[in-house]
C-alpha cells in the first residue's frame, strides 16, 4: 500500500479495472458506499447532511454516498454543479439510482448541516476553480469556522491537484478524506497534506496486481519501503564490519554542526565514527567527544591523506564547513576516493551557480563517483543550486523538482521540508509525510545528514538509506515532540530502531 498513484497512473487503473470485468459503475458504487460509510461515522443517523456533486464522477461517487446515507437514515440534500441532464456515463448512472431532489449548487444551504460530502471535484481537476464551485468552498470553509461542521472529502479536497497538492484557487478543507486504491501526491504535497484531515485508502477492487503491473516510481517514505536494505548487525559481527563514518567539521568558530552528524551516525548504527577536524579546532572538538574519534585534517590535502585508508568509508561534508573554494575540495577529494558521501549546507551552496566552480562541477564529481552520492538541500539551498535550470525550478510540483534535479546532477537528492521528497536519478522517489514542526530548529539538519551518513556506512544504497533516514529523523522527533532540540534527536534513536525492527516495520 505505499505506492502513490498519479493523476495518470490513476485513470490507468481504473481502465484495467474494467477491462479485467469490474464495470465502472461497479468502481463508482464501491466509491461512493466508502465515503458513505466513513461519513456515517462522523455523524449520528437522523443528522442533516449536504452532499455537494460535479459534473463528473467524483459527482457520480457524491450520488451514490447521498443515496447510501439517505437509506440508512440520514436527512441529505444534494446539491448539483450544473444540469443532472448533463451528466455523463457512470455519473449519470449514479444519478439515476438518486431519488431525492438535486438541488442547483447555487442553492446550498448550511443551515443546520452536521456533515459536508464533498464531491465536487476530485483528482483529475486541471484548472482554477470560480463561479458556484467556489463559492460554494468558501461557504463550506466558513461554516466550519464558526459551527461543528464535519467535512468528508472524496478521493481529495476540491480545489487540489492531485499532482501537486497545489491549491487550484480556492480548496476544500476536509477533516476527512477518503481516497480510492492508493494515495495521491496531493495527498502528501504541501499545501494539499493540509488540506486533506484524515486520509482514508478505500478499497473498491482495483487489484495489487493492477497497481504492481502499472511499475509506479513513487511511493510514501515508510519503513516497508527501505527495511529490506537496513544492514542488522550479525551475531558474529563487530564494529569494523559496520562502516566508519567521517563528518568533515568546519572551523574553531564552527564545529559544532559536524559533531551533531557525527553523533548521530554513530547513533544510527555506524561501527566507527571520526570527527576530521582542522588542526586549529582539534582541542575544541576533542574536549566535546567520548566514543566519537577526532583526527586533525588540514584542508583537502588532509582529507586525501586521511582517505588512504580505506575503511573511512562514508562522509558527511558541508555542515559549518563554510561557502567556498576550500569546501568544494573537500567534496572533490571525497568524490574521487569513491566514497560515499552526503553534501549538506555549506557544502551544497559551494556549488551554486554554473561557474567553473558551479553545479555543473558538482555534477561531474557525482558521476564520477562509484559510490552514491546524496544532496540534502533545503528550498532555499536548492533554489540557489539549481536556480539557472529552468525544467527543474519550474517543475509543476516539489515531487517533480526533486525527480528532474537527481536525474540532472546524477546524485540523490533529499529535498528537504514539512513534504521531504527523496528523489533517486532512476525516477524513483519517495515522499516522506512523518515529519513534525518540532523539526524547525537550529542543527537538525546536521542530524539528518549524519542519519544517512551512518546508514551509508553500513553499507544501504543510497536512495534507501536517504529515504530510511529520513523517516527515522522524523520518527525521532515525533517520539520527542515539544522542546526538542537537535541533541535530542539522536538519543531518541534507539527506541525508535527498537520498536521498528520489533514490529518488523508495520
Amino acid at each position: 500500500m505505499y505506492e502513490i498513484l498519479t493523476n495518470a497512473a490513476a485513470r490507468q487503473a481504473d481502465q484495467r479495472a474494467i477491462a479485467g470485468g469490474i464495470p465502472g459503475w461497479e468502481l463508482m458504487e464501491r466509491a461512493g458506499r466508502a465515503v458513505a460509510h466513513r461519513a456515517a461515522e462522523c455523524a449520528p443517523k437522523g443528522q442533516r447532511v449536504a452532499v455537494v456533486c460535479g459534473p463528473g464522477n467524483n459527482g457520480g461517487d457524491g450520488f451514490v454516498a447521498a443515496r447510501i446515507l439517505d437509506e440508512e437514515g440520514y436527512r441529505v440534500a444534494l446539491y448539483l454543479l450544473g444540469p443532472v441532464e448533463a451528466l455523463r456515463g457512470d455519473a449519470a448512472w449514479a444519478a439515476g439510482q438518486w431519488k431525492g431532489k438535486v438541488n442547483p449548487l447555487a442553492a446550498l444551504d448550511l443551515t443546520s448541516a452536521a456533515l459536508v460530502i464533498d464531491a465536487l471535484f476530485g483528482t483529475g481537476l486541471s484548472r482554477d476553480l470560480d463561479g458556484d464551485a467556489a463559492a460554494a468552498i468558501v461557504a463550506i470553509n466558513a461554516a466550519k469556522t464558526h459551527t461543528k461542521l464535519h467535512v468528508v472529502s472524496a478521493d481529495i479536497p476540491s480545489g487540489i491537484d492531485g499532482d501537486s497538492g497545489a491549491v487550484r484557487g480556492v480548496a476544500i478543507m476536509a477533516d476527512e478524506t477518503v481516497t480510492f486504491a492508493r494515495r495521491k501526491p496531493g495527498h502528501l504535497l504541501l499545501p494539499g497534506r493540509l488540506n486533506c484531515g484524515t486520509v482514508t485508502v478505500a478499497a473498491i477492487g482495483i487489484s495489487d496486481e493492477i497497481i504492481t503491473g502499472l511499475a509506479l516510481p513513487y511511493a510514501v517514505n515508510a519503513p516497508g519501503v527501505w527495511l529490506r536494505a537496513y544492514r542488522r548487525p550479525e551475531a558474529a559481527g563487530n564494529k569494523y564490519g559496520r562502516g566508519h563514518a567521517v563528518a568533515v567539521s568546519g572551523g574553531l568558530a564552527a564545529t559544532g554542526a559536524a559533531r551533531l552528524a557525527a553523533r548521530a551516525a554513530l547513533r544510527v548504527g555506524a561501527g566507527l565514527v571520526t570527527v576530521a577536524s582542522p588542526p586549529a579546532a582539534l582541542a575544541v572538538n576533542a574536549a566535546h567527544l567520548t566514543a566519537i574519534m577526532v583526527r586533525s585534517v588540514d584542508g583537502p590535502d588532509g582529507l586525501k591523506a586521511l582517505l588512504g585508508d580505506a575503511r573511512f568509508n562514508a562522509l558527511v561534508i558541508g555542515p559549518g564547513a563554510g561557502v567556498g573554494e576550500a569546501t568544494r575540495g573537500l567534496i572533490a577529494v571525497a568524490s574521487e576516493a569513491g566514497r560515499a558521501l552526503v553534501v549538506d549546507a555549506d557544502g551544497l551552496t559551494s556549488f551554486a551557480g554554473d561557474g567553473p566552480g558551479g553545479l555543473p562541477a558538482l555534477s561531474a564529481l557525482v558521476r564520477a563517483n562509484a559510490a552514491p552520492t546524496i544532496l540534502t538541500p533545503h528550498e532555499g539551498e536548492f533554489s540557489r543550486l539549481f536556480k539557472n535550470i529552468p525544467e527543474i525550478i519550474e517543475a509543476p510540483s516539489k515531487l517533480l523538482r526533486a525527480v528532474a534535479a537527481a536525474q540532472h546532477s546524477g546524485a540523490v537528492v533529499v529535498l528537504k521540508g514539512a513534504d521531504t521528497v527523496i528523489a533517486a536519478p532512476d525516477g524513483r522517489a519517495f515522499i516522506n509525510d512523518n515529519g513534525t514542526p518540532w523539526l524547525a530548529t537550529a542543527g537538525t539538519g546536521d542530524v539528518l545528514a549524519g542519519f544517512i551518513t551512518g546508514l551509508l556506512a553500513q553499507g544501504m544504497p543510497g536512495h534507501e538509506a536517504a529515504a530510511a533516514g529520513v523517516w527515522l529523523h522524523g520518527a525521532a522527533a515525533r517520539a520527542l515532540g515539544p522542546g526538542l532540540i537537535a541533541e535530542d534527536l539522536p538519543e531518541a534513536l534507539p527506541g525508535v530502531l527498537k520498536r521498528l525492527l520489533e514490529h518488523g516495520g508495520r
